[in-house]
């Protein structure tokens, strides 16, 4: 009810005699969608601050307001040194006005997402806050009460219809009255109850901040659930505001976070599964340097200018058709192949690496998304969005080193640190508590992580192939044997102050490996 005609009517005999007498000293802007205005007498200041989004308008009163040295702008110069003379209500109406000294109005209109205010000079707009909202340039907010029949004649000739007797209930109202059965009353005690509402909307006790269907509202009902009661209007506004902005400003910018993280996953799989396509086609399909060995091995069977031949395939051990060019030698073609399949070796390298990359990209946005789920309060998400900064920026310089390495094998990712400071990345921010956590046993080297998988055991293999990764990635990478301890990350904790890469670890076990990457190709 923070807008509606009943509390607004409250606001303005309050701001009334707060603003009468003083002058405005300052309007400007220095944030979208927010308007500032400073009045002052020699003995006192008063600021309003109307703020007019597309998704929220409210205004709030703050005891006083820095200014911004840089990035704010003065808006309605017209206004600068004039008094206030009285602060209008219009009738039936979400809005009011300031009644100014040199015919000066300064009026708010304050209907949700199409908010504004807008300075006359008698009756001729001078400026609008919002110039999108063009139309307003034809309110005139000396014609805009809205007189409304509301005695019981007019009630019972719409039969008791809200909306068409108090078009300015609006939702808290109406809620409150079904709450006292309100449809199935007879007109006459429909009539009683509307009116009982109405002494408590035309003369409050009190203002609360209630929780209703999910959501912090202001209103002049006990209704929901009530949070705080305030005895001022401008007091319950204000923490009715900051309170609104806080709730929803937290689940409008974590949602930001988790739109723009899962935008980053599925542009990420879609390299990946395009990369992937691509090496697999190039791994798969017959090479050119393979062609270019059948026909300098066949040099003597190719007919002078043939366009196709049927050769033997030494690779297939089988004979297939061949496509050649007749305007060239078939040494020339051979020739132009292997200078292909060299490219074509450089592709996949590059290919493998991308891919790597994407694949290490991946985990690290899934292991961010998994901790976004855990964030439950705006204390929280500020440290995470500090944390994870690296993630939500487009700027290309802004992306940090993903700190491990990736390995993948029979469908497990394992992950291993690449420094000391790494180690820390990888253990505190991309583990969790059931992955399994390897280091190779009373030296230094790499965190090594075996990513869990729900309702699936860790096969020996892998878990093999893990701890020869910690083995050779620590100082016993040369001994013919290592020690390597293994356990659930839950197990794992850093002491507040120890040195980068340094962990305590609890109820180990140990397993002997010989230090080794089991994934490089043997030559």
């Amino acid at each position: 009810m923070h807008q509606n005609y009943y509390f607004l009517r409250q606001l303005t005999e309050h701001l009334r005699p707060l603003l009468t007498g003083l002058e405005v000293r300052t309007c400007f802007s220095q944030n979208k969608d927010e308007l500032i205005l400073g009045f002052a007498s020699a003995q006192r200041e008063f600021y309003i601050r109307a703020l007019l989004t597309s998704h929220f308008s409210a205004l709030s009163f703050p005891s006083e307001f820095r200014r911004a040295r840089a990035n704010s702008v003065d808006l309605f110069d017209a206004l600068q040194g004039q008094v206030v003379q009285d602060v209008v209500q219009h009738l039936n109406e979400r809005s009011f006005y300031l009644r100014l000294s040199q015919d000066m109005l300064l009026l708010f209109k304050l209907f949700g997402n199409r908010s504004n205010v807008v300075l006359y000079q008698q009756e001729d707009p001078l400026a609008l806050f919002h110039k999108k909202f063009g139309a307003d340039l034809e309110l005139n907010p000396l014609r805009m009460d809205r007189p409304i029949p509301q005695n019981f004649e007019a009630f019972a000739a719409a039969e008791g219809n809200l909306r068409q007797v108090y078009p300015t209930f609006g939702d808290i109202p109406t809620l409150y009255l079904e709450a006292r059965g309100y449809s199935a009353k007879s007109l006459e005690v429909k009539w009683e109850l509307v009116q009982d509402m109405l002494e408590q909307l035309e003369n409050p006790i009190a203002y609360y901040l209630i929780k209703l269907e999910g959501k912090t509202r202001l209103s002049l009902l006990e209704a929901g659930q009530v949070q705080q009661v305030y005895q001022d209007p401008l007091e319950a506004l204000n923490a009715f505001t900051r309170g609104y902005l806080t709730e929803t400003g937290f689940e409008r910018q974590l949602e930001q976070t988790k739109q723009q993280l899962l935008k980053k996953q599925t542009a990420t799989q879609a390299v990946l599964e395009q990369t992937e396509a691509r090496l697999q086609g190039l791994l798969h399909n017959r090479s050119f340097s393979q062609t270019a060995d059948i026909l300098m091995a066949n040099l003597t069977n190719i007919p002078v200018r043939a366009t196709e031949v049927d050769l033997y395939d030494f690779y297939t051990d089988q004979t297939r058709l061949f496509k050649l060019k007749a305007n060239e030698t078939p040494q020339k073609q051979a020739e132009r192949l292997y200078r292909k399949a060299k490219n074509q070796h450089v592709e996949v390298q590059q290919l493998e690496e991308k891919l790597e990359r994407k694949l290490e990209e991946a985990i690290v946005l899934e292991d961010a998304l998994q901790a976004l789920e855990e964030v439950k309060a705006y204390k929280q998400l500020k440290e995470y969005l500090r944390e994870y900064a690296h993630l939500l920026t487009t700027k290309q310089q802004a992306q940090q080193e993903i700190p491990f390495r990736l390995f993948e094998t029979e469908g497990y990712k394992i992950l291993v640190g690449k420094s000391a400071q790494n180690n820390d990345l990888l253990t505190q921010r991309h583990t969790f508590k059931d992955d399994i956590w390897l280091h190779a046993k009373d030296v230094s080297g790499s965190h090594v992580v075996i990513k869990y998988q729900a309702g699936k055991v860790i096969p020996a293999t892998v878990l093999e192939k893990a701890a020869k990764l910690a083995a050779y990635y620590s100082k016993r990478k040369s001994d013919s044997l290592c020690p390597v301890l293994y356990t659930p990350k839950k197990w794992v904790r850093k002491p507040k102050g120890s040195p980068p890469g340094s962990v305590v670890v609890e109820r180990e076990k140990v397993m002997l490996v010989q230090p080794e990457n089991p994934f490089e190709r043997k030559i």
